[in-house]
């Protein structure tokens, strides 16, 4: 049988609409939010809507995490449960699990349109950082007659995060965690709970307490982190250090650099002169949704038909479509180990920034594997489109410029 951890009462307590849910490795929360919307499906009338931003098989990666709590309650006899779904028999109530980014595409339409879901949990929050889908799905959570919960799950990820702005801006306290002063937010309009391993010693191995306890001795930084949960100025091994904000010098020859995206990434554009070893950067468009006609419409306000703009080549035909509407544009060179090279050429400048969304990317964009030179496929939308300006831009044709 579970009992209910005293360091969880608020989230069956509150009558926010949002709970956020924080704390480092071994702190218990997918448990403890596991356990509650178990008992949730008790009650009538629930619908559970239960998402990662990527989620290859929930019968694989989840659901066997909530087998395990209804079994530990003894009542799997009341649960009817298939690949991606859990419903309680007893009352009616289910849990469905889905991801919101999946290979045919982002889902967010589709989740959107799920019928009388009362309760949506966001479990690993910190890999959704388009704020975007977040608000999509929470306003089509509405269900009359019933509370209504929003519950995000997350390791803290950097400052730069749309939760951290969000919900922490201007309404931050700090507790003592070992020493260490960790923020929570005092946001009125949430439930915040933040736990570490601390919390839950007694459900950890001894092997595994070592293990923390040789992270707090030999690195303090990632102790605060990973296992005490702190949030980040910047992500962990971030790729480019050599930047600073500043604003662009428009007295120098200029090209723009454009990446192309439409329902799951952005499509972005960016403004690139250099000046020796130095390059200026501005952000210009950073917005999904965009289809050939709003691209045009934006760009014709934006850039000057002359003025050269570098484009993905993994889209010829917008760039075609934009050619006949009489735009200078002309596909990025690319070949092998093109984004290694970028990276190593982008590396070797010093980079003057303007624009919140590129300081967002620069702070996360990170390495995946630094010794292979694989960055996370994450965070580099504007990136990619400085990249593509600025191959051809160190190349100085003349006629980049009118």
């Amino acid at each position: 049988m579970i009992q209910k951890s005293r360091d969880y009462q608020a989230l069956y307590n509150t009558d926010k609409r949002y709970i956020l849910i924080t704390g480092g490795r071994g702190s218990g929360k997918s448990f403890e939010v596991g356990t509650f919307l178990s008992l949730l499906t008790y009650e009538q009338q629930h619908r559970i809507l239960f998402t990662r931003y990527t989620m290859a098989s929930a019968g694989i990666s989840i659901i066997p995490e909530f087998m395990e709590k209804i079994e530990l309650m003894e009542v799997a006899h009341h649960f009817d449960i298939n690949k991606s779904e859990i419903t309680n028999t007893e009352t009616g109530s289910d849990i469905l699990f889905r991801g919101i980014k999946t290979s045919s595409g982002n889902q967010t339409a589709n989740l959107k349109s799920l019928q009388g879901v009362t309760t949506w949990v966001l479990d690993e929050a910190e890999e959704l950082v388009d704020e975007n889908i977040f608000d999509t799905i929470d306003l089509s959570i509405r269900k009359k007659g019933i509370p209504n919960r929003i519950i995000l799950v997350m390791n803290p990820s950097t400052k730069e995060h749309w939760i951290w702005k969000r919900f922490f801006d201007g309404n931050v306290k700090y507790i003592d965690v070992d020493g260490e002063q960790i923020p929570v937010s005092n946001h009125p309009d949430i439930c915040h709970i933040h736990t570490t391993y601390l919390n839950n010693r007694e459900h950890l191995s001894d092997s595994y307490l070592k293990r923390l306890d040789l992270i707090k001795q030999n690195n303090p930084g990632k102790y605060k982190h990973l296992v005490l949960g702190g949030w980040l100025e910047k992500a962990e091994g971030v790729i480019f250090e050599n930047w600073q904000e500043g604003v662009f010098n428009d007295s120098l020859p200029y090209v723009y650099g454009m990446d192309f995206g439409y329902v799951t990434d952005p499509t972005t554009l960016v403004k690139i002169a250099k000046d020796g070893d130095t390059l200026y950067l501005k952000e210009e468009l950073y917005r999904g949704g965009m289809d050939t006609n709003s691209i045009a419409s934006f760009l014709d306000r934006t850039v000057e038909k002359h003025n050269l703009i570098v484009a993905d080549n993994a889209e010829p035909r917008l760039i075609s479509e934009l050619q006949d509407k009489g735009f200078n544009i002309v596909p990025c060179q690319k070949g092998k180990d093109s984004i290694k090279n970028g990276i190593a050429n982008l590396s070797g400048v010093k980079m003057i920034v303007e624009g919140q969304n590129l300081i967002k990317e620069l702070n996360n964009y990170s390495w995946s594997n630094k010794r292979a030179n694989i960055p996370n496929d994450n965070y580099n939308h504007l990136i990619d489109a400085v990249r593509y300006g600025f191959i051809e831009l160190s190349t100085k044709n003349e006629f980049y410029f009118a």
